[in-house]
């Protein structure tokens, strides 16, 4: 039995090329993104820079058995604008359960003492509030 390889035809007009974009939703140069479900460890501060305002906080997330429990913890910047998503964010209390999306980048750098050292830097996209915690009026009173 024999067989007869032809080669392929190559449909180039059909095909659109990759560096062309048909349309786009989102930036061209993608980052790796990333998605939590975790607790707020601190009230989100806001901080002036050179170029505006950013809110920083901080989102633990955990992971394993009771018994050897292991927590990561997670360093995010948001760019709000002034209005109500800044103040959205700002409203956010240490406790709060959080759906968190992300750009994330990992930066290297040199310590104090001269180490290598890397950070994930995460860029929040999107926040929503899973659960609130309960204010400590209702903790004594429950």
């Amino acid at each position: 039995m024999s067989f007869l390889l032809t080669p392929a035809r190559r449909m180039t007009s059909a095909v659109p090329s990759i560096s062309a974009r048909t349309f786009a939703t989102t930036r061209p140069s993608q980052l790796a993104r990333l998605t939590l479900v975790g607790r707020l460890g601190a009230d989100p501060e806001l901080t002036d820079t050179g170029k505006g305002q950013i809110i920083k906080y901080v989102v633990g997330t955990s992971y394993g058995p009771k018994e050897n429990r292991q927590t990561s913890w997670f360093r995010v910047a948001s760019f709000a604008p002034e209005g109500a998503q800044r103040d959205y964010v700002m409203g956010l209390s240490k406790g709060t359960l959080v759906y968190l999306e992300g750009d994330a980048t990992m930066r290297t750098y040199d310590d104090a003492d001269g180490k290598k050292q890397s950070s994930l830097s995460l860029v929040q996209t999107k926040v929503e509030v899973l659960k609130r915690p309960q204010p400590k009026e209702e903790e004594a009173i429950a």
